[in-house]
């Protein structure tokens, strides 16, 4: 199970998930980049991630397929504004292909990843929202925890590479 960091939103319209995942940060990179391993992590289970798809780079596109309990699926389409390997990737819903925007931009996430010695990794993932309704209603939607279980599952996989 990840340690919980206590780590205060920059603003009134972001939301803050830091841990520190027993897994070596590239293992923890790879579960963001490799479709292959997103599919096994990303939804809250019994949710579920039938599909992904990624050109991780600066400009690239992103699509995460959600699909609940009841087989309803939930695309994610985005655009990746920023790439660091192994370090950081700054994703929005904003955008989807070739930077055309979408119909409601919801989020940006910055995710960093840092060496905490001995094969673990300190992640964060600040969300940040158009508006502090968005965020509110992130925040009900199940931020904190939804994003919590995904972290233990995204630490689960990464130590298995």
């Amino acid at each position: 199970m990840t340690t919980k960091l206590d780590i205060a939103p920059g603003s009134d319209r972001e939301l803050v998930l830091a841990r520190i995942i027993d897994a070596p940060r590239e293992n923890v990179y790879r579960c963001w980049t490799e479709p292959k391993l997103v599919t096994q992590w990303f939804a809250p289970k019994p949710w579920t991630t039938p599909r992904a798809e990624m050109d991780v780079r600066t400009g690239g596109s992103s699509l995460v397929v959600m699909a609940g309990p009841d087989g309803n699926e939930f695309p994610n389409p985005g655009i990746f504004l920023e790439v660091v390997p192994g370090k950081k990737i700054v994703l929005t819903d904003a955008y989807t292909k070739a930077w055309e925007p979408s119909e409601k931009p919801f989020m940006t996430v910055v995710l960093t990843f840092e060496d905490e010695g001995e094969g673990k990794t300190r992640y964060i993932a600040r969300v940040a929202h158009w508006s502090v309704t968005d965020r509110e209603e992130h925040e009900k939607m199940g931020f904190h925890e939804g994003w919590g279980q995904c972290a233990d599952q995204l630490e689960e996989v990464a130590k298995r590479l």
